[in-house]
């Protein structure tokens, strides 16, 4: 520690007091009537942004010991010095007239009255064991989020689990970064992100697969822009989007063709003898049978299925083979696919196959949505035993079970079931009580009506939210009003495996409570206070999560305590006590080419290629793209609609691309009103012609609660990722514009 400080400006991090609810068994202390801790009154600290993956640092101005504006860091390792509009607004959600500010109890005539904490922890413990004691313990089953920070992941994930005898939770994560985890643990052994965001400034050649980067994560497109190299920038996408324009080459593939896309870029690859034999013998596995597989990926093939031209398959292979530090990066256009999987493998097997992996500006590099998934990967509980372990070994839950001095028995022996088919077990009937915290399945989840729908069966609802106005929170039977950003503490790790620090430097409003001491509530209520009550605050718990991660590839051992991470900029993982000196900021994973399997071996994997799930035919003949649609809206628009200067930035109403031509054939004028309707329901929406997307293609934004009520409810066979980016829709006009 003392190495570190001498490192760093110690004015560069000014710490102000914490606003602490030190929180002892009785209601008035549990987070009730707080007030803030003694804090410098006009002071600047400093946090990690709680809106997306990219983690940039924010200034945090304060007047009488509270937030009353932001400015991005300008010595934060991540954005220096820059912000998106989201990031300047990050304080805007919190004083939304909206916010839930006490706890909600749905009445005998269906109506919401408000009860305070005691009453509602009355409700929570006696609706969810009522379930139990009707159907047993596995009938009930939570759906968490990436939008809380890790010590509170690891809480729920703990008190469902190993206390409340939960075996089923899951986290929104699945919805936007499964395939990624899948696919890293697969092919390295670990669910191990690679790189550091100074790769995207250290590369020559840059190749972007269903990342519109600009829009969703522009902090590191400006990253790039930073690159002096001149690189190549390669965006394979079938819309032109934002990053498309800016590019140097841009691949518009039929939609979900771009697994064939990419076998047939490594059959050029071979074929020019543009692979590192030598990196390939030396550090990877299955390799033969992979070049044996790509070989029927032959140009014409990869051409007609593509719809790139052969001249054009051969320069994007000339491209790569000529580059010196090649990355490979992608987003949610690979991950919510129905082969999302096997294509990020594919992606993985480029940059293995070129020795492109371990050096400067190289890289197979998953592009994080959520500002914890990481986190949520990691510490939520659900697909993975707490810090990347596994409930299936025995080892494994004797370790986390040494360390939070729990009986060992308490912990499951089996994995969960995953998001979709903790649904589909509503329908079955297995599953009859659901919690739902920080998330808005009724909006987000594909094919939407049916979510709705089932959710009605459940005998017991909860749903724990900022707001108590989301899709999921009407349907709930009891709402808990929550905590945001900037009115908690604890940490994130963002998409380059940083551990940054979020402060609270305001108070929740009314009775509102930290997501961490509603579940310290939940504990003390349901009877677990012996263990759980040595989790008196989120640092506390941290500190477990440190000795948890010992031994593992995320091993944060060294890291000491938060006023190190404050100080530091933030820490990537691995980071363990063993370090001789501080680490540096910028690091990069397989420097040595040691990976995480068994024998220290990436490996290659591959499948054949599988048709899309819904295609076109004549009753529906176009096919609908989904994806972000501004810098300035998050997922469910749940907080950023709760902005009054983002919500300005972006059409306040659902809107459609359609290409000219397809307008003209249905005819559609520019901002008419139409009507999109698949076999699954329909949006109404403003249309917007634009050659931004191709003849026979549609595209709408996520954002809008309608589009998920088209969507096609297919997921990845590995990773079970719903494939939200392509299903078969039809358009029809349904009022002129004016």
């Amino acid at each position: 520690m003392k190495k570190l400080l001498e490192k760093l400006d110690p004015l560069l991090h000014a710490r102000c007091g914490p606003m602490t609810d030190d929180l002892v068994l009785n209601p008035g202390e549990f987070g009730l009537g707080r007030v803030p801790g003694k804090v410098k009154p006009d002071a600047t600290t400093t946090a990690v942004c709680g809106f997306c993956a990219t983690g940039c640092g924010l200034k945090i101005h304060l007047k009488d010991g509270v937030a009353v504006n932001l400015s991005p860091d300008t010595r934060y390792p991540v954005n220096l010095g820059m912000a998106c509009p989201k990031g300047w607004e990050a304080l805007s959600p919190l004083t939304a007239p909206n916010r839930a500010t006490t706890p909600l109890v749905r009445d005998e005539r269906g109506s919401m009255v408000a009860v305070d904490w005691p009453a509602a922890m009355e409700r929570f413990v006696e609706g969810f064991k009522g379930v139990q004691a009707r159907h047993g313990a596995r009938s009930v089953a939570y759906l968490s989020t990436g939008q809380i920070v890790n010590e509170e992941m690891a809480f729920l994930g703990a008190l469902a689990k190993f206390g409340m005898g939960m075996l089923h939770g899951d986290s929104n994560t699945r919805q936007c970064m499964a395939t990624a985890a899948t696919a890293y643990k697969q092919s390295f052994g670990f669910d191990a992100p690679p790189y550091s965001y100074q790769d995207f400034e250290e590369s020559d050649v840059l190749v972007f697969v269903g990342s519109n980067l600009c829009i969703a994560h522009p902090i590191m497109w400006q990253r790039v822009c930073r690159n002096p190299h001149r690189p190549e920038i390669i965006v394979v996408d079938p819309r032109k989007t934002e990053t498309a324009m800016a590019a140097t080459q841009h691949y518009a593939i039929t939609p979900r063709s771009d697994l064939v896309l990419l076998y047939g870029l490594a059959h050029l690859l071979i074929e020019k003898g543009a692979v590192s034999q030598n990196y390939i013998d030396n550090h990877t596995d299955g390799y033969a049978a992979f070049a044996e597989f790509v070989r029927a990926f032959d140009p014409e093939r990869v051409s007609r299925e593509t719809g790139i031209s052969q001249e054009r398959l051969h320069c994007f292979a000339n491209t790569i083979k000529e580059g010196k530090r090649v990355s490979f990066w992608w987003t949610m256009g690979v991950n919510q696919g129905h082969e999302a999987t096997r294509t990020a493998q594919a992606i993985i097997n480029l940059a293995l196959m070129t020795g492109n992996m371990g050096r400067p500006g190289t890289g197979a590099n998953s592009i994080t949505g959520q500002c914890n998934a990481m986190g949520s990967r990691l510490y939520g509980n659900t697909t993975n035993l707490l810090g990347g372990h596994s409930f299936l070994k025995a080892a494994d839950r004797e370790k986390i079970a040494s360390v939070l001095q729990i009986p060992v028995d308490s912990i499951p022996s089996e994995d969960s079931l995953a998001y979709d088919q903790i649904i589909e077990g509503i329908d079955e009937g297995t599953i009859r009580g659901l919690w739902i915290i920080a998330t808005n399945g009724a909006h987000s989840w594909i094919n939407q009506n049916r979510f709705t729908e089932l959710a009605k069966k459940l005998e017991f609802l909860v749903v724990q939210d900022m707001y108590p106005d989301t899709e999921s929170a009407k349907l709930a039977h009891l709402v808990l009003p929550a905590a945001g950003w900037g009115e908690k503490e604890g940490t994130f790790i963002n998409s380059e495996r940083r551990l940054g620090l979020v402060k609270r430097v305001r108070p929740a409003p009314g009775l509102a409570l930290a997501d961490f001491s509603i579940f310290r509530l939940i504990a003390h209520h349901w009877g677990l206070d012996e263990m759980f009550g040595r989790w008196t605050s989120p640092e506390a718990l941290f500190q477990d999560m440190k000795k948890i991660s010992r031994g593992q590839p995320c091993d944060i051992t060294g890291i000491e305590d938060y006023a190190m991470i404050d100080l530091a900029g933030g820490i990537q993982w691995p980071c363990p006590d063993s370090a001789e000196s501080p680490p540096e900021q910028e690091r990069r994973l397989f420097a040595d080419g040691k990976f995480f399997t068994p024998n220290q071996r990436a490996r290659f994997v591959f499948d054949e290629p599988q048709p899309v799930p819904e295609a076109v035919d004549a009753e529906y003949p176009l096919l609908l793209l989904t994806g972000r649609g501004t810098s300035s809206q998050w997922h469910t628009q749940t907080r950023t609609a709760n902005s009054d200067v983002l919500r300005k930035l972006y059409p306040a109403k659902a809107y459609i691309e359609l290409n000219p031509l397809d307008a003209a054939a249905l005819d559609v004028r520019d901002q008419d009103l139409v009507i999109v309707h698949s076999r699954r329901g329909e949006m109404q929406a403003t249309a917007f012609l634009t050659l931004t997307v191709r003849p026979g293609q549609v595209f709408a934004p996520m954002h809008y609660r309608e589009t998920n009520r088209l969507t096609f409810p297919a997921v990845d066979p590995h990773s079970r990722q719903p494939a939200y980016k392509s299903c078969a829709v039809a358009v029809k006009r349904a009022v002129r514009g004016k």
